[in-house]
Formats: structure tokens, sequence, C-alpha cells
């Protein structure tokens, strides 16, 4: 990894864990596999707490262990995942998606299983059931097969998996030198599992609980709760996690949906929604193509409120053949198929707008105009650069040179002779894609990491502040539920003077512009991920 990523694994993991998980986590990054021994050595933690920081770290999925180096009986090591790491910037996301696709009952199930990394069913039911219970008015209740419900949809549609076991069966944890615990490099993938979508029949009934907001071991009693329930409902052992790739996949698809409604027109974007949707669950998140669809079966699977009937259908079909970027069309004996270059081609227009949106703002807009006629032209000289962009020749040589200057193009020498004159020797201007794509990721991580840290500060700073608000609150709601007198709100508002009032009010409009600057970006990260992988594997098919 990075030095970029790096650091913002560590701002990440101390956000949501604390300083000795970070602490653990980023000499794991920086320093890969080591045994428990080691890590204590080097990080001068105690023992106690190392195994506690690496406990929540396998717990979230981000941490993996293997044998040691030296073969069986070596002690184990460990390793994290940075990748997985940087998927919480993406949490709030996960959480809005699954509430716009599944309602409050999905974005409750999704919260509690990345909340704590992974859950049984019968666990999470019983939970969310209890939550949206406590949150319904006197004398409603939800009941548990509503919850089982909306599990099972999210099931069906890959959002969340089976976890993998985390040693092959049969493996005995006494004799250590004897098992051969999976190999870190090569680590099991939830998907190698043939139940890995495959519901457990769980013997739970009921509603949820409304448990007391002044109730303080009501945590307590809910986990001691859950363990009773789990263990009579009979999925023991099987626990279920949150699919990243599914929620990447589907965050994909609505780029796409969005880029071609912005190309060509909604119809043609519901048409490609339908495409998409219909291959959504078989197609692998790193395919380059989606099924091969035939006309017959796309029209059956248009949804009836579109009223789109079969000529149409046919119409806008081939328009979006014609377009070079959409679909390609493969004649076969008895019908005519439609596949969709999703990854390669789509994803490069995707990303192509954000290159342009961010030299725009960098540089000007003539630098985007000169940065998008090479990704056209591919190779060009000086000359023809100021003659193509209609750009004169002075500002034309310092934009190129800024932009070779921030690696955003480069330049290729072919000389005439063996000697490498300038005057025999062209010089070639040219844009490579992934490299670049690298390089604005990298800026992307700094900046997120930025808007972190002066997050973590704007909150620091004013902690006391938004403590005695928050206190505030509180007493007011109770006055105004239990019927007292407001005589006893108004002494503790007597505590909070005008420019205390104000502080906390900049401070939270400061902390909403930071984490909406955030998502903004995540969001740009996650374009530009996509588009440097659908470009390593367009240079790996060639």
């Amino acid at each position: 990894m990075t030095a970029q990523e790096e650091r913002l694994c560590g701002l990440l993991l101390q956000e949501h864990f604390g300083e000795v998980v970070e602490k653990v986590g980023t000499h794991l990054l920086c320093n890969g596999n080591l045994n428990l021994r080691a890590l204590v050595h080097e990080t001068k933690l105690p023992l106690d707490l190392v195994k506690k920081s690496v406990c929540v770290l396998v717990q979230q999925g981000m941490c993996t262990f293997c044998t040691g180096r030296r073969g069986p009986g070596a002690p184990v090591e460990y390793q994290i995942c940075g990748e997985k790491v940087l998927h919480m910037l993406r949490y709030p996301r996960y959480i809005y998606t699954a509430k716009s696709l599944y309602g409050d009952t999905g974005e409750l199930i999704v919260e509690e299983i990345l909340q704590r990394g992974q859950m049984t069913m019968s666990n999470t039911v019983s939970t969310v059931a209890d939550r949206l219970t406590h949150n319904m008015p006197e004398g409603q209740c939800m009941d548990y097969s509503e919850v089982v419900t909306a599990f099972s949809r999210l099931v069906e549609t890959h959002f969340l998996q089976r976890s993998a076991p985390m040693t092959p069966a049969g493996s005995s944890t006494s004799g250590g030198a004897d098992s051969n615990p999976p190999s870190v490099t090569e680590p099991i993938q939830p998907e190698t599992n043939p139940d890995c979508y495959k519901l457990p029949y769980i013997n739970i009934s009921g509603k949820g609980k409304r448990t007391r907001s002044d109730d303080g071991d009501a945590e307590q009693s809910t986990a001691k709760k859950a363990k009773t329930d789990n263990s009579e409902s009979g999925d023991e052992g099987i626990y279920w996690q949150v699919n990243f790739e599914r929620f990447h996949l589907h965050f994909r698809d609505q780029a796409i949906i969005s880029a071609v409604a912005s190309k060509l027109d909604q119809t043609s974007s519901e048409i490609v929604r339908t495409m998409l949707r219909m291959s959504e669950v078989t197609t692998p998140a790193n395919a380059a193509f989606t099924q091969a669809l035939s006309a017959n079966e796309i029209f059956r699977s248009l949804p009836s409120t579109y009223n789109i009937a079969r000529p149409i259908l046919d119409q806008y079909l081939t328009l979006l053949v014609d377009d070079p970027v959409c679909l390609h069309i493969y004649s076969q004996i008895h019908a005519t198929s439609f596949l969709m270059t999703v990854c390669v081609h789509l994803c490069s227009l995707v990303g192509l707008c954000h290159y342009l949106a961010m030299l725009c703002v960098r540089f000007g807009s003539r630098s985007a105009r000169i940065f998008r006629l090479l990704l056209r032209k591919r190779h060009l000289e000086q000359k023809q650069v100021e003659d193509f962009a209609m750009v004169p020749a002075k500002e034309a040589k310092d934009m190129l040179y800024k932009l070779l200057s921030e690696n955003l193009v480069q330049l290729q020498e072919i000389p005439k002779t063996p000697d490498h004159a300038p005057s025999r020797t062209f010089y070639l201007y040219t844009v490579n894609q992934l490299p670049t794509a690298r390089l604005l990721l990298q800026h992307c991580y700094k900046t997120v990491g930025n808007l972190i840290e002066r997050r973590l500060y704007e909150t620091k700073e004013n902690k006391q502040t938004s403590e005695k608000s928050m206190i505030i609150t509180k007493i007011g709601i109770s006055c105004s539920t239990t019927g007292r007198s407001p005589l006893s709100y108004t002494k503790v508002c007597v505590w909070s003077t005008c420019p205390k009032t104000l502080q906390v009010f900049v401070c939270s409009l400061h902390l909403v512009k930071l984490m909406s600057v955030n998502n903004c970006i995540d969001n740009c990260n996650r374009v530009l991920f996509s588009h440097g992988s659908s470009n390593a594997r367009a240079c790996r098919l060639k």
C-alpha cells in the first residue's frame, strides 16, 4: 500500500475502534505478516490489549491469520487487508443503499452486521426487531417474520453472504502443529462455499421487545438474551457478513445508468437498468461483460409501467448497439443476443467525466480540452496540440508542461538517429489512463485523510460544549415527556450562554459540511478505482 493509503487506514481505525487498534492495525499494514509476540514487542503494548485488538480486526473481517513461515508448529501470523479497512469509508453509503432498497428493516440489518462484523441470522433478527419496536408507538411491535423476510431478500440479492470458516473442518484447536490453517496469501473466499447464499432453517418466532432507556444494563441483558435465543434457534455457527463487492457492483450499475441517461435519454437508461438487473446476481463483480441477453428476454423483463412497445425496444437496442461505448452485438444461430461491456467501456466513460471535472477545477477548461484531445488522438506533438485544441502556442506549451510536471501526461521520445539529437527527435505527448487514475486516486485518499483529521480536531475542540448541549436537550425532552414544571429546564438553560450555543451550531455545521464533502470524494474514489481496475483488466486481455 502507498503512504496515503496507510495514513487513511490508520485514521479510519482510530475513528472507529480507538488508538490501540489503530496502532496495531497500522503496524501490521507497514510490516506485513507478524506473530503475536512480535506485535507485542514492536508496538510496546500489553499482551492483553494486543490480543483484544487482533480479535476486533478478525471479527470485522479485516485481519486473517495463517501458520508461520517456518511451517507447522510455528507461531500463528496475522495480516491485515488494507482494502477492507478502506471499506469503512462507504459504511454510510452501504446503509443508505439498503434503506432505499429494503426500507428501515434492511437498513438496520446492514447497520448491525457492519457494526459487529459478522452475526448469526437469529441474533440479527431479534436485535433489529427490538430496535424497530423501540421506535414504534406504544402498543405496536415488530414481528420477527417481517425481519426474516427482509433478511432473506438481502441474501437472495447477494447483499449478505455467509462468512467463510476461519479454519478447515476437522482441525483441532489443541494440536497446532498438526493442523494447517489456511494461507494468508490465498485467503478463503466466501464464494467458494457452496452454501454461501443458502438460508438456514431457524426456529424463531415472536415479536420485538421494548427496552427502557433508563436501564443501565440494557445492552448486557440484550447480549445475554441473544446468546440464549441463538442456542435454541438452529443456526449455531452460521455467521453472515456484508458482501461489499455486491454493493460496489450496485454502485457501478447506478453510475452506468446515469451515464447512459445523460448521453442518450431516460428510456435508454431504463432499458440498460433492466439488462443490468437481469444479470446482477449471476455476473461476477470483476467481469468485463454481462450475460448474453436476447431481445425477447429483455422485452419480457421490462416493467409494465414503462409502456415500451417491441418495435420501440428494437429501435433503442439498435441505437445502443450503434453507440461504440454501450453494447456489443453477436449474431447467433437462432436469435440475436446483446452483450453489454459494463466494465471496460462504460466505466471508462464515467471515469473520463471525473478526469475532466477534476482537471477543469484545478487547471482550467483549456487544460481539460488538451487532456481530452490526447485521450482521443493517443499521440500528438506540441504543434499538433496547438492546432487541434485551438490554443495559442505559448499557452499550450505552459499547459502541457504543467500537466507533465503533475504526471498527468507523459512525453515519449522517438529519435530518427541514434544520437538522440533534439532536432532529429519526435517528442510526442500521450496519456496513460492507468497511472493517471492511480495518481488521482492517491490525491483523493490524501484529501479524505485531511478531512478526517479536521473532523477529529473539530470534535475534540468542541467536545465539552457539545456534551453540555446534549445534556440540556435530554433534560428538555425529559421535562416535556414527564410533564414536569419547565422551571427546572429554565434553570438548566441558564448554563448555556448565547456564544456557546452559537459555537455548538457552527461546529455542527462544519461537521455536516465535512461529512458531505467526504461522501462526494468517496464517490469519486469509487469511480476512479473501478475505472483503474477495468483498464487493468483490459490491458491484461490485450
